[in-house]
């Protein structure tokens, strides 16, 4: 039997100067090809899956939603794609993924966790690995960014909103994709404080029973809920009330002193983060 080596180069791209422009849309290989001399070139990109929440028009209900980039050439030109893009030679993966995030959607969240990596051999025509970052932000600052961009006349173009729990079929893996993020946001929701992600500073009990219920997809006992939270030590009443219609509501916070096993999107960067202590969970298929 004779054996023979086999050579894999992985490849990132220049973005500076006359190389590679951004990208509008996902990548996902649209430009590695594998030479004829025995060398298999995978390129690796970085996508980010975004969530934030917005009523549904249909009956007001809070929904988590996601940003979605129509791609506009093959492969799947015309399918929806997770906003993403190549990874530069010179750049980290966090500050690709923050590159990317604002060239094909506008927006800028203030901390993007490193979600997984997705290598399946057959995810794409070519040999593509994606490190998929994820986050999220609140609606009033999703909106003051989309508004910003308007107001400069330079808001991203093919990009759109979609019902996480109704997506459409979207380009390559990135329905499973963000499938195994939504996942991860509901098995975190039991023990994190991922819910800030997605309220203001100070919130009712209400508001944050609404976000809980977002996430989880399922209604939840009023009086239940309220009884766990105001046990838990993790929550401190503030002097303010929501007023409206109803009776006036008590204002809460998060009690910063209790420390939970993980904050997820809202983690402590990584520079700051004691040693050995991780948040990233990766594994390539």
């Amino acid at each position: 039997m004779t054996l023979r080596s086999r050579v894999v180069k992985v490849a990132v791209t220049q973005t500076a100067g006359n190389m590679t422009p951004p990208l509008t849309h996902s990548p996902d290989a649209t430009a590695a090809v594998s030479p004829a001399t025995g060398v298999d070139a995978t390129r690796v990109a970085v996508s980010t899956v975004i969530f934030t929440l917005r009523r549904r028009a249909e009956d007001d209900s809070a929904a988590v939603v996601l940003p979605l980039v129509r791609r506009t050439r093959d492969p799947h030109a015309g399918l929806w794609a997770l906003p993403g893009g190549w990874l530069d030679a010179t750049e980290g993966l966090d500050a690709a993924a923050s590159r990317t995030l604002g060239e094909t959607t506008g927006l800028s969240p203030s901390y993007l966790e490193q979600l997984y990596a997705f290598g399946d051999v057959d995810r794409s025509p070519t040999r593509v690995v994606s490190i998929i970052y994820w986050a999220l932000l609140r609606s009033a600052e999703v909106d003051a960014q989309v508004a910003a961009h308007a107001a400069a006349g330079d808001a991203p173009e093919n990009v759109a909103w979609f019902d996480a729990a109704h997506l459409p079929i979207l380009a390559f893996d990135h329905n499973q994709i963000v499938e195994y993020a939504l996942w991860r946001l509901r098995n975190k929701a039991g023990y994190s404080r991922i819910a800030h992600g997605l309220l203001a500073d100070e919130f009712t009990l209400a508001e944050l029973r609404e976000v809980y219920e977002s996430i989880l997809g399922r209604k939840l006992d009023p009086a239940n809920f309220r009884r766990q939270v105001e046990n838990s030590g993790t929550l401190i009443p503030t002097d303010g009330f929501r007023t409206g219609s109803h009776r006036p509501a008590r204002l809460y916070r998060y009690n910063q002193d209790v420390e939970l096993a993980e904050r997820g999107p809202l983690a402590t960067p990584s520079s700051a983060r004691p040693a050995g202590r991780a948040s990233f969970e990766s594994r390539t298929k």
